[in-house]
């Protein structure tokens, strides 16, 4: 009897100690793709460095994906100079075995793991995006009363967005000053542009009231001030840079903009924003593509649009897109980092949800 007993005790120390050195999670691509939303989360690619620059998952909760080649005898030491153990790493391979090998060693490591069955390879048969580009995003603060988000550029510059209100921006790199359609005052909103420095550029997409101010305008512009905006209010303004639907030019070294199509697709609410008259603008600021919509629905345009880190997105019938709209618009356009903006009372508070598993980093600011 005691012999028995010795024998089951033996066999539950190796059941235990097997629990404890088998804690890693098997994920298929959805449950993956999930998975590597939450904001934690640190993405590990453990192919070669050969494979990893042909192109690689994007991690969508703002971080990089983080690369390691468990093939290499210093694999886990080059983890562990990478990763956090006190976070959650998500690994993946070419088609499962070496990230399963990965993530038994830094389970045995102490490491929470999650392995992507079946790699890169069941990731794109599923239809999931690849890139070789890592995500850009920096940090995220308050400055005065105003939500800034940072960013780094290609080369490693930092560009900031500061949210202003409804579809005004202001953005800051490289020592430059732009501002999207700046407007001074919204409802009981009054944005203090005199306390901001002269812009370089300003881009204003088409004539309404809560995107073309004059007075703001005025007060952001000195002489070496560039404004570029459509025919129409180029008119009204007596100055300007015309730009119409597809031009595009270099404004600076390292700054491109192109402009794009900005329209009513539904009956009843054409004449908000005719076809062809308004812009939308892709600025593309050291190598970083930035999409700003203006007021338009979910066009057919948007499908031209490639590689776009940020989007700006607006949501507020009849003038501008529905949230079912919008959430179309964003799985075409596939942006990195969303801003829904222009959103006034409309509640876009479900569109992370909605949007959960496309690989889109979806923030909400305060853009009423």
């Amino acid at each position: 009897m005691k012999k028995i007993l010795k024998v089951l005790c033996a066999l539950a120390g190796l059941h235990l100690g097997a629990c404890a050195q088998g804690n890693v999670k098997n994920q298929s691509v959805e449950e993956f793709a999930k998975s590597i939303q939450q904001k934690d989360i640190q993405l590990l690619d453990v192919r070669t460095a050969e494979e990893f620059a042909e192109g690689f998952i994007p991690s969508s909760n703002g971080s990089q994906c983080l690369h390691a080649d468990v093939q290499k005898s210093s694999f886990m030491a080059d983890a562990e100079q990478i990763l956090d153990k006190s976070k959650p790493v998500a690994v993946y391979c070419r088609r499962g075995r070496r990230s399963a090998k990965a993530a038994k060693q830094l389970d045995q490591a102490g490491y929470q793991v999650i392995n992507l069955k079946g790699g890169i390879e069941a990731w794109k048969s599923a239809g999931k995006d690849i890139t070789t580009s890592q995500p850009t995003a920096a940090t995220t603060y308050q400055e005065g009363p105003y939500t800034v988000d940072a960013f780094r550029t290609a080369s490693g510059k930092e560009i900031k967005f500061h949210c202003l209100v409804h579809a005004s921006i202001r953005i800051q790199y490289d020592g430059k000053e732009i501002q999207i359609d700046p407007v001074s005052r919204l409802g009981q909103k009054v944005i203090d542009y005199a306390s901001m420095p002269k812009a370089d550029y300003i881009f204003v997409t088409h004539e309404h009231g809560d995107h073309f101010d004059k007075s703001a305008l005025d007060t952001l512009s000195n002489n070496r001030t560039r404004i570029v905006t459509n025919q129409r209010c180029a008119d009204m303004l007596g100055a300007g840079e015309v730009m119409k639907n597809g031009d595009s030019k270099q404004i600076a070294d390292g700054i491109s903009v192109e402009a794009v199509p900005a329209y009513n697709t539904t009956e009843g609410h054409l004449q908000f924003h005719p076809k062809g008259r308004d812009n939308g603008y892709v600025l593309t600021i050291d190598g970083l593509r930035i999409y700003i919509a203006g007021d338009t629905e979910d066009i057919e345009e948007m499908a031209t649009l490639k590689d776009i880190d940020i989007a700006f997105l607006p949501c507020n019938q009849p003038y501008t897109m529905t949230p079912d709209q919008l959430i179309r618009a964003a799985k075409t356009v596939k942006p990195r980092v969303l801003f829904p903006y222009h959103y006034g009372s409309t509640d876009i508070s479900t569109l992370p949800s909605l949007l959960q598993g496309e690989g889109i980093d979806v923030r909400i600011r305060d853009y009423q």
